[in-house]
């Protein structure tokens, strides 16, 4: 499996169409919300996409579950889930999903955390990045071993990689 994941553009579409034609294939795209366009607009076409805090147009689902090559995928903004402060109440809505991988955005800080044998990912933002001055995003790879998670710059250079021990 090998999806993208991005989140909080704020209205900036370059920077969506530029990472979905930079990534080569992929099984899925997701978008954790605040993309503060409409459900229709051709750059999150045939994406995966929530809405977020910023998000005018109220047709977006607060969350999506769905399933990529095997995997559960969960995917929600944060707002409604305190990820500011804590990542408990995320993971106990993943564990009743039985989710396999967490998808969020809201702080637009970037990072990757396993949790018990669920991995949670926020790509950080596109548009409006904190704790670092890089614009960012991911891409999560699953092998029968490892998830590895890659952040990438809005320029496409690698900032970093966590890798995970699959049990």
């Amino acid at each position: 499996m090998r999806i993208v994941v991005i989140s909080d553009t704020h209205g900036e579409t370059n920077s969506i169409d530029q990472v979905r034609h930079a990534v080569g294939p992929v099984d899925a795209v997701f978008h954790c919300g605040d993309s503060e366009l409409d459900t229709q607009h051709e750059s999150l076409q045939d994406a995966f996409v929530v809405g977020g805090n910023c998000d005018w147009d109220s047709s977006y689902s607060a969350e999506v579950f769905t399933e990529v090559n095997g995997v559960k995928v969960f995917m929600t903004h944060g707002h409604l889930w305190q990820v500011k402060s804590t990542l408990m109440p995320l993971s106990t809505r993943a564990q009743e999903l039985g989710a396999d991988v967490v998808l969020f955005g809201h702080t637009h800080l970037l990072g990757a955390e396993l949790i018990g044998n669920t991995l949670f990912v926020n790509p950080g933002s596109l548009e409006l990045p904190r704790g670092r001055k890089e614009k960012s995003y991911a891409i999560i790879e699953k092998s029968q071993l490892k998830w590895m998670v890659t952040f990438f710059s809005d320029e496409h250079q690698q900032l970093e990689q966590q890798v995970f021990s699959i049990v």
